[in-house]
């Protein structure tokens, strides 16, 4: 059995269509559903059971789950406004530590979901490697959460058992739920649909034009593909970034979103808020040597070949799900 938590969310439900595709449904999902619309993401997709996150870690210790092949840890508060850190500490950090400990002492595949938010600002480089670890600086609780739980998992040697991935920003199907935590590519459909316009921050920094800022954009099929990937290769561990390794501009990906639309662009810039301004990242770009000194030799899809999919094959469709 494979178990995802956070298995009804965003990259979680995309690791299940991941696994059903390879003809696995043998699957638990821990999540926490709530009033939330995150059990749409359950619905196409095929799996065992379901079990409320407050009961689960109870349940695996106890060993009625039974065996155990794999645990796919994308359970977490992603919000990186969330300013509750003493949530954060408890829901991101310590509960991981006491999954990740459960899985190394009974020998069950382990991989982790870190984050690019462990990065700060970007003025310390953006190396996966373990010995830079310790000089980043997160620039809020979220990304600070996830970086204790690498520290710890570093200071505990537990990096040649386990996987901690560092994802960059993630877009595609299935992130609906995520309110303001959604992708822009998300935004800038509805933005089309509803004004025919798409607004990008401006920048307030001269070496950045407005909709200069650049990330690396990587497809959530991606994603998952490297999890699979990793639960193919049981013998690789280690710290890992994932991300296309190609910064894009803002502009490039609103250009994308019209291109998929067939549309000729019309971008405006808007101010940016003041309480993100001295916490913005003007760039981020993952170096991703180790995933691929590791083994894994799949191309990256390419931000118009993935802003295409996923406006066209989701959410210009009836059933926008994977």
């Amino acid at each position: 059995m494979y178990i995802i938590t956070g298995g009804a969310g965003f990259i979680g439900s995309a690791c299940l269509w991941r696994l059903n595709q390879a003809g696995v449904d043998d699957i638990l999902v821990v999540d926490n559903l709530g009033d939330s619309e995150k059990w749409k993401n359950l619905v196409n997709r095929r799996y065992r059971d379901y079990l409320h996150k407050s009961r689960f870690l109870d349940r695996l210790e106890s060993g009625a789950l039974g065996r155990i092949t794999a645990i796919i840890h994308m359970g977490a508060c992603s919000a990186t406004t969330e300013t509750d850190a003493d949530f954060l500490m408890t829901n991101n950090l310590h509960y991981s530590q006491r999954l990740a400990r459960y899985a190394l002492e009974h020998g069950i595949r382990f991989i982790n979901a870190s984050s690019a938010a462990t990065y700060g600002n970007g003025d310390r480089g953006f190396s996966d490697a373990p010995d830079s670890q310790a000089q980043l600086k997160p620039l809020n609780m979220y990304g600070y959460s996830k970086h204790l739980f690498d520290l710890w998992a570093l200071r505990e040697r537990c990096f040649d058992r386990l996987a901690s991935l560092k994802f960059f920003n993630v877009y595609g199907p299935n992130e609906y739920h995520k309110g303001d935590m959604c992708s822009v590519v998300f935004k800038a459909f509805h933005q089309v649909a509803a004004e025919g316009v798409i607004r990008l921050f401006k920048s307030y920094r001269p070496d950045y034009s407005d909709g200069g800022q650049q990330r690396d954009f990587i497809y959530v099929k991606d994603c998952v593909d490297v999890i699979w990937w990793l639960l193919e290769h049981p013998g690789v561990h280690g710290l890992f970034n994932v991300g296309t390794g190609q910064a894009r501009t803002w502009y490039d990906l609103a250009a994308a979103v019209f291109a998929a639309l067939k549309l000729a662009p019309t971008i405006e810039f808007k101010e940016m808020p003041d309480h993100l301004r001295d916490h913005y990242q003007y760039f981020t770009c993952a170096e991703v040597d180790a995933l691929r000194s590791a083994g894994y030799d799949r191309p990256f899809t390419s931000l118009e070949a993935g802003v295409s999919d996923y406006v066209t094959q989701y959410l210009q469709q009836e059933d926008p799900y994977l």
